[in-house]
């Protein structure tokens, strides 16, 4: 038996053999990695997509998705991309857009019921109140007030007093909109390749400013909303009033019940 070896091992000891042998094996190993990842990487892999057309606010059920099959390389940088149902069944279509039919679906085109525009008006503070500003699309800047956006709020009128010379000045600072609907009641920007007309602006304020701009607009006083940049919502201060004097002006000319609230600070 060991005479039988002897060829055997002279084989394997010769070094063009050894030299031969580690090419092939090498050449194996490398066939065979290359051969694992085409393999994988032309994996079918199923990704959910949208059955129909999805307009904004819609909740996402079953039967809103099918799927398809595609290689797994061409979805691996779409990191936005949903590819478990779970991430998708019962979200909301964002408010600023909509998914078209055979759309993937995106994180970004996704939303909870509470980071809903209008799902926001559950959540407000105690002792707050829901406050409609009813504006034009001119007054409006062409549809340039979205949802988020903290804006001021400018008061023009004529001083009696003072031979009805026209006042003109901001009255309320750093207020948040929470909601941009038009003339029908939808939010303006449900989809945002073709929004409709800005007619209310709505905010929620403490009872003591509802009160304020309720007799502000009763009293024929005009309400002004002006925009302000980016850096100015990003950095959003406290809601406050911003003139005292602009305030007098409207609570001079009205009767304060008893009881009433004036006073963020006593309001429940």
């Amino acid at each position: 038996m060991g005479n039988l070896l002897v060829p055997f091992k002279k084989f394997l000891s010769n070094k063009n053999t050894i030299t031969i042998l580690g090419v092939l094996i090498g050449i194996v190993v490398l066939y065979l990695g290359y051969n694992w990842r085409v393999t994988k990487s032309v994996q079918p892999v199923k990704i959910p997509y949208a059955a129909n057309q999805l307009m904004s606010g819609t909740k996402i059920t079953e039967n809103d998705i099918k799927y398809a099959s595609v290689p797994k390389d061409m979805i691996s940088n779409m990191t936005n991309l949903l590819t478990n149902t779970s991430q998708i069944v019962g979200m909301l279509v964002a408010y600023d857009g909509k998914i078209p039919q055979n759309s993937f679906f995106y994180d970004s085109n996704l939303m909870t019921e509470e980071e809903m525009p209008d799902s926001i008006f559950s959540g407000i503070q105690d002792g707050y109140t829901i406050y409609d500003m009813q504006v034009t699309l001119s007054s409006a800047y062409g549809n340039s007030i979205f949802p988020g956006d903290s804006i001021d709020i400018y008061m023009s009128t004529n001083a009696e007093e003072d031979e009805g010379k026209l006042v003109y000045g901001r009255f309320i600072k750093s207020i948040q909109v929470l909601a941009v609907k038009d003339g029908s009641g939808k939010n303006v920007f449900a989809d945002k390749d073709n929004p409709t007309e800005t007619a209310h602006l709505l905010f929620a304020v403490p009872e003591n400013l509802f009160l304020l701009l309720k007799k502000a607009e009763k009293l024929g006083i005009i309400l002004e909303p002006i925009p302000r940049n980016n850096s100015y919502s990003t950095n959003a201060q406290a809601t406050e009033l911003t003139s005292d004097e602009l305030q007098a002006m409207i609570i001079n000319q009205t009767h304060i019940l008893q009881n009433e609230c004036t006073d963020l600070t006593v309001c429940g």
